[in-house]
C-alpha cells in the first residue's frame, strides 16, 4: 500500500518529470521524506527513469512489476504483482532475463502483447542471498552448483572455499550476481559433508530453513541445572492426582510424552475426562535463555527416525516428559461430559501426576480389537480404554454433526535402519486409539480457548479462516464431474463438503477429492485474535496440549495460569501474544517445508533400487508440463508431457489434459509407469509411461 505522499506523487506524474520538477509540487515536504517516497516507488516498480532522466509511470511504457520464476529450460516467467483472475504469467526468453534469478522482483516490458512475451528491464530486488548445493571443479576454477536447476553456476574463488573440497555439500553467500562480463561469485559459509550423503542433504535443508540442530551452551547448562526429578516444594498448592488412573498413549517410537488422559464416572452419572499436559511453564520461565531459544525455534521438527526438538532433551525427553511411574508436574484440563458426550463444563488445575503406563497406539488398538495377551497384561486399563473409545466415538459424531471437516488424508510412514537408510515406505494407518486421543486433545483445546475468550484474557489462538470462494469454485468444478453439487458462494455449508468426503472414501476415482479440498482451504495459523476454526467448525480453538514441541502451547499455559490464579494481565501480555503468534506461524511454515523436503529425500532414496521397474500408478496432479503420479506405497513422481504419446491440451480450471483422440488425463486416472530416476540429492522422482 502506498502512503499518502506516494499516492500524490503518482497523480503528479501524468507526464515525464525531472526530480526537481516533482519536488516543486511538494514545497513543504522535507527532502528526506520526499526522497524516501521516490525511492519506495522505484523499488516497488511503480515509477522508473526514462533515457532523458525523467521519472514516468511504469504502466505508461507497458511495464509491469512481478516475481521472476526460472524454469530448468531456456525460458522463464514473471508472475505479475496483484495478478488478476485468469491472468497468465508472462513468458520471458533467457536472452531477455537481464540477469534476473529465480524469485527476484523485477520490472518487465511487454514486447508482444498477443503472445504475452516480455523482457526484464530492471531488477527491483534480489531474493537470493544464500544457497545450498555442491562444489565442482571447472577447468582451473571452483564453481558452486545449486541444488536446484533454477540458479546459474557461481564462481567460488579459492580463497573463499573455507576448507570445502570438490563434491562437498555446502552453503554459500552470494558476493555478486554477475553481469555480461563477469560471472556471479560466492563464498562458502558452511560445509555439511559429501554431496549425495543423506545426512549432508538433511543438514542443508535444515540450514535453509534456519533450523538449528544444536542448542547454545547456555541453554544446555540451564536445562541440566534443573535436574531430573521434580523439586519437592513444587507440589505445594497443586491438585494431587498421583493415585488416579492416568496414562499416556503415543506412537511406538515417541521419545517425549507431553499428554496423559484419564476418565472417571462422577456421582451424578456424568463422565469426567481428564487431559493432563506436561507443565513445561514451571521450568521454562518467560524471558530466560531456554524460553528465548524456544521462541526462536517455535516448534520441534520431525523427520524419519529423528527429531530436532524445541526444548533440550533434558526437558523434552526427561523432566517434562510424562514417563510412567515417575511423579511429574502437569496442567490438567477436566471436561465434564453427559453420558451422550455433550459437554457440561470444564475447569483447569495445576497438578502433580504419576502415569500408570506408557501405552502405544498399536497396543491400544489391539486391546480394543480384543487381543487376548494384551487384554490380560493390561487388564487394569482395559475397561477404561473401552469406555474412552466409546466416549471418543460420541465426541467425533457430535463434531461431524456440527459441520467439522474430516479430510483424513493419509500420511507417509518411513521406516529406517540403524544407519538411517529407508527400508520401507507406506501409508500410515490410523486406528481407534489415534482417533480417540485426537478427540480428547481437540475438546481440551476448545475448552481452554472458550475459557480464555469468554473472559477476554490474552491468548494465542489457532485460527482457520473461511476459504476463498474462487479456490472453492475450482474444487466445486472438479467435484461436479462425480455428481456433487457445491455452491462456492456458501463456504460455510461444510456439511455438504463432508458428505463429499464420505463418498470419496469408498470410490477410488474420488480419492483425490480430500486433497483437492485441502488445497482450496486457507492455511491455519496462529493469531492473538479469536477468528474461529473453519475446518473444525469450532468457535473457539487454540493449542494447549503440546508445550514440549510447540511454543504457542507454552504461551497458553502461562496465560491460563495467570487466569486461574487471579493474577493481573498487563499490556505487555497482549504484545507478547501478538509477537509470538507471528513468530510461531513463521516457524511452523519453515518446519513444514523442511519436513516435506526431507521426506522427499527419503522416498527417493528408497525408490533408487527400483529404477527400471514398472508400477501401476494413479495421477495425483496435473500441470501443463506433465502429470504427477502416485504409487500404492505413497511414492510420487513426475511424468513429463513430452514423454506422453500424442498431443494434449491443458485445462487449468478442470485440472486435466485432453488428447486429440479424446483421452483425458485427470486426477485419479490410472497409469502404468516405469521408474527412470530417483535422486536422493534433490528428492526428484521421474517416471515415463509404460505402454504394453
Amino acid at each position: 500500500m502506498n502512503n499518502p505522499l506516494e499516492s500524490k506523487i503518482l497523480k503528479v506524474l501524468r507526464k515525464p518529470l525531472r526530480l526537481d520538477e516533482i519536488k516543486r509540487h511538494f514545497p513543504e515536504t522535507p527532502k528526506a521524506e520526499f526522497m524516501n517516497s521516490i525511492s519506495s516507488l522505484e523499488q516497488s516498480g511503480q515509477i522508473l527513469k526514462n533515457k532523458k532522466n525523467r521519472y514516468v509511470l511504469s504502466k505508461h511504457y507497458s511495464c509491469i512489476s512481478g516475481t521472476f520464476l526460472k524454469t530448468s529450460k531456456d525460458f522463464s516467467f514473471v508472475e505479475p504483482d496483484n495478478k488478476k483472475d485468469n491472468e497468465k504469467d508472462i513468458y520471458i526468453p533467457n536472452k531477455f532475463s537481464c540477469g534476473a534469478w529465480h524469485g527476484d522482483r523485477v520490472l518487465i516490458r511487454l514486447v508482444d502483447v498477443k503472445r504475452n512475451n516480455g523482457e526484464v528491464i530492471k531488477i527491483l530486488s534480489r531474493n537470493t542471498h544464500e544457497l545450498t548445493g555442491h562444489i565442482k571443479k571447472q577447468g582451473k576454477s571452483f564453481v558452486f552448483v545449486s541444488d536446484f536447476q533454477k540458479h546459474p553456476k557461481i564462481l567460488v574463488p579459492k580463497s573463499k572455499l573455507c576448507k570445502a573440497e570438490i563434491n562437498d555439500k555446502v552453503a554459500v553467500k552470494i558476493l555478486s550476481y554477475g553481469d555480461r562480463r563477469n560471472p556471479p561469485k560466492a563464498c562458502v559459509i558452511n560445509v555439511f559433508g559429501k554431496n549425495g550423503d543423506m545426512k549432508a542433504s538433511i543438514c542443508a535443508i535444515l540450514y535453509e530453513n534456519e533450523i538449528n540442530l544444536s542448542f547454545p551452551n547456555e541453554v544446555l547448562n540451564k536445562s541440566k541445572s534443573l535436574g531430573n526429578k521434580i523439586p519437592p516444594n513444587s507440589i505445594n498448592g497443586r491438585k494431587d492426582l498421583r493415585e488416579k488412573l492416568i496414562f499416556t498413549i503415543d506412537g511406538d517410537s515417541a521419545q517425549d510424552f507431553d499428554d496423559a488422559v484419564s476418565l472417571e464416572v462422577m456421582e451424578n452419572g456424568n463422565l469426567l475426562l481428564g487431559v493432563h499436559i506436561a507443565d513445561v511453564s514451571h521450568y521454562v520461565k518467560q524471558g530466560d535463555c531456554i524460553d528465548q531459544e524456544a521462541f526462536n525455534r517455535g516448534t520441534s521438527v520431525y523427520y524419519p527416525g529423528n527429531v530436532v526438538p524445541m526444548l533440550p532433551f533434558e526437558l523434552s525427553a526427561g523432566l517434562c516428559s510424562l514417563r510412567p511411574n515417575e511423579d511429574r508436574l502437569a496442567f490438567s484440563a477436566f471436561i465434564e461430559l453427559e453420558p451422550n458426550g455433550k459437554k457440561v463444563k470444564s475447569h483447569f488445575h495445576k497438578s502433580v501426576i504419576c502415569s500408570k503406563a506408557r501405552m502405544t497406539y498399536t497396543n491400544v488398538n489391539k486391546i480394543l480389537e480384543g487381543d487376548t495377551n494384551l487384554c490380560k497384561e493390561y487388564s487394569f486399563l482395559k475397561p477404561t480404554l473401552q469406555h474412552m473409545a466409546a466416549v471418543a466415538d460420541k465426541l467425533h459424531k457430535q463434531r461431524i454433526q456440527r459441520g467439522a471437516l474430516e479430510l483424513d488424508i493419509p500420511e507417509t510412514e518411513i521406516i529406517t535402519d540403524k544407519q538411517g537408510e529407508p527400508v520401507s515406505i507406506s501409508y500410515r494407518n490410523r486406528g481407534r486409539a489415534e482417533r480417540m486421543i485426537e478427540e480428547f486433545m481437540l475438546i481440551a483445546n476448545e475448552s481452554v480457548a472458550q475459557f480464555m475468550d469468554n473472559n477476554n484474557y490474552p491468548a494465542v489462538y489457532r485460527v482457520h479462516e473461511n476459504p476463498d470462494c474462487q479456490k472453492l469454485g475450482i474444487f466445486a468444478e472438479f467435484a461436479r464431474q462425480f455428481g456433487h453439487k457445491v455452491d462456492a458462494s456458501k463456504p460455510n455449508d461444510t456439511k455438504t463438503l463432508q458428505l463429499i468426503l464420505e463418498a470419496a472414501k469408498n470410490d477410488d476415482k474420488q480419492k483425490a477429492l480430500p486433497t483437492l479440498l485441502l488445497r482450496s482451504l486457507a492455511r491455519a495459523k496462529y493469531c492473538s485474535e479469536n477468528l474461529g476454526h473453519y475446518g473444525l467448525q469450532a468457535k473457539y480453538y487454540l493449542h494447549f496440549t503440546s508445550p514440549i514441541r510447540r511454543y504457542p502451547d507454552l504461551i497458553t499455559h502461562r496465560m491460563l495460569e495467570k487466569a486461574i490464579s487471579g493474577a493481573n494481565f498487563k499490556s505487555n501480555d497482549i504484545s507478547y501474544t501478538q509477537n509470538a503468534a507471528l513468530q510461531s506461524t513463521s516457524r511452523e511454515l519453515a518446519s513444514d517445508a523442511a519436513e516435506r523436503s526431507i521426506e522427499k529425500l527419503y522416498i527417493a532414496a528408497y525408490m533408487e533400487k527400483f529404477v527400471g521397474k514398472v508400477f501401476n500408478a494413479k495421477i495425483s496432479g496435473v500441470q501443463s508440463f506433465g502429470v504427477f503420479v502416485e504409487l500404492e506405497n505413497s511414492a510420487e513422481g513426475l511424468v513429463r508431457i513430452e514423454e506422453i504419446k500424442g498431443y494434449y491440451e491443458y485445462d487449468e480450471e478442470k485440472m486435466k489434459l485432453t488428447g486429440k483422440n479424446g483421452t483425458q488425463l485427470t486426477i485419479g486416472t490410472p497409469m502404468c509407469v516405469k521408474l527412470v530416476r530417483a535422486d536422493r540429492i534433490s528428492g526428484q522422482i521421474d517416471f515415463i509411461p509404460h505402454y504394453e
